[in-house]
C-alpha cells in the first residue's frame, strides 16, 4: 500500500510537470525563492494554500504561500517562518519548503482549511541541546534543527489519525506520543511513539544516521540542485569533494552516471575538507548535465578521515525525478 501511495504521487507530479519549463533563482543557502511552474516540485504537495498560527507566539498565516505559476511568495514565506519561530534570511534556520508542501497536503486531504497549529517548529541547535540536558524529549539529531519537522495540532483531527495517515504514506517521519501533539518531518520514512522513539538512546551517536537531501524532488535537465547534510551529532565531519549522481533502474539498483565535484557554501581545500557545524554543510550546489534523461536519480557521497566506526562511509539523497525535454 506504501509503495503504491509513494508511486502514485510520484507519478502524477511527473505527468504534469512533463510538459513545464522550470526556472529556479537559488539563493547561496539553497533557499529557493521562486520556482516558475505551474504546479509543486514536491511529490506530496497541496493547493498552495494553508492555514498556521503559534500559540507560542502568536504569529499566524492564512492564504496563498505558491502563486498559480508556481513562484513562490516570499512575503508569505516570511511570515511562515514567523510561525515557525524561525528566523527570516538565515540559511541555517530556512524552513523547508518540502515540509510546507507536506503540510499543505495533510490540510487539503484530512481537513482543508482546518487551522494547523505549530507547537514545535525550528529549534536552534543550541536550544535542541538545552531541551535535551533538561530531559525532555528533544533528539539529538531532531530535523527541528534543519527545518525540517513540526510538532502539530489540527484543528478537527486527531493527532492519532494525522499520526497514522502519515505512516501509511511511507514519506517522512510521524511521531505520536498519545497526547494531543504529532511530530511530522521530511526525513526518512519511519515512525514512533512514546516506547520506541530512541530518544535518549545511542541510535543516533557519531553520525549513525548521517544523511543527505535535495532542495526539490522534481527538477529538469540542467536545473541546479542544492543539498544538505542531516542529522549530524559529531564533527569534525570529513567530506569527499566528489560527489557521484546514479541512475535508479527500474528493479531499484544503481547505475553510475557520472562523478562530479559540487560547489560547497565555504572554501574547500584539498579533496577531503573537514566539517565544523550544522551551518557549514548546507547550500551545496551541482548543476544536472544537459541531456540527462528523464528518470529517477540519487546522488551520493563519501565520508573521509572517519572518527567513527558506526559512521557510514556512503550515502545517498531520496530519489528525485528528472523530467524530459
Amino acid at each position: 500500500m506504501k509503495r503504491e501511495v509513494g508511486a502514485h504521487m510520484v507519478r502524477s507530479n511527473v505527468a504534469i510537470a512533463l510538459g513545464l519549463i522550470f526556472f529556479c533563482f537559488i539563493l547561496n543557502a539553497g533557499a529557493p525563492c521562486a520556482v516558475a511552474e505551474s504546479e509543486s516540485r514536491y511529490f506530496h504537495s497541496g493547493d498552495g494554500k494553508l492555514n498556521l498560527v503559534s500559540p507560542k507566539n502568536g504569529s499566524t498565516f492564512k492564504g496563498s504561500y505558491r502563486a498559480s505559476d508556481g513562484t513562490y511568495n516570499q512575503d508569505a514565506l516570511k511570515a511562515i517562518q514567523r510561525v515557525f519561530g524561525a528566523p527570516y534570511g538565515q540559511p541555517i534556520s530556512t524552513i523547508s519548503l518540502r515540509l510546507v508542501e507536506l503540510l499543505d497536503f495533510l490540510q487539503d486531504r484530512l481537513q482543508p482549511d482546518a487551522q494547523i497549529a505549530i507547537i514545535s517548529g525550528w529549534r536552534s541547535p543550541k536550544y535542541n541541546t538545552m531541551l535535551r540536558n533538561k530531559g525532555r524529549l528533544a533528539a539529538k539529531a531532531s530535523l527541528h534543527q534543519y527545518g525540517m519537522a513540526a510538532d502539530i495540532k489540527m484543528d478537527r483531527v486527531p493527532s492519532a489519525h494525522v499520526w497514522n495517515y502519515v505512516k501509511q504514506l511511507g514519506f517522512g517521519g510521524a511521531g505520536y506520543y498519545h497526547g494531543e501533539l504529532v511530530h511530522v518531518d521530511v526525513g526518512p520514512a519511519r515512525s514512533w511513539d512514546e516506547k520506541t522513539s530512541g530518544v535518549g538512546t545511542d541510535i543516533s551517536e557519531n553520525n549513525k544516521l548521517i544523511g543527505l537531501t535535495t532542495d526539490f524532488d522534481i527538477y529538469r535537465a540542467d536545473d541546479v540542485v542544492t543539498l544538505r547534510f542531516i542529522r549530524m551529532t559529531a564533527f569534525p565531519i570529513g567530506v569527499m569533494t566528489e560527489f557521484a549522481l546514479n541512475r535508479v533502474e527500474k528493479d531499484g539498483s544503481p547505475k553510475w552516471i557520472t562523478d562530479f565535484k559540487p560547489k560547497f557554501a565555504r572554501p574547500t581545500d584539498g579533496k577531503c575538507p573537514e566539517f565544523e557545524d550544522i551551518g557549514e554543510m548546507l547550500g551545496i550546489h551541482y548543476q544536472l548535465p544537459k541531456g540527462i534523461p528523464a528518470g529517477r536519480y540519487r546522488i551520493s557521497a563519501f565520508f573521509c578521515n572517519r572518527l567513527w566506526e558506526e559512521m557510514p562511509v556512503e550515502i545517498s539523497t531520496p530519489e528525485f525525478q528528472v523530467v524530459g525535454p
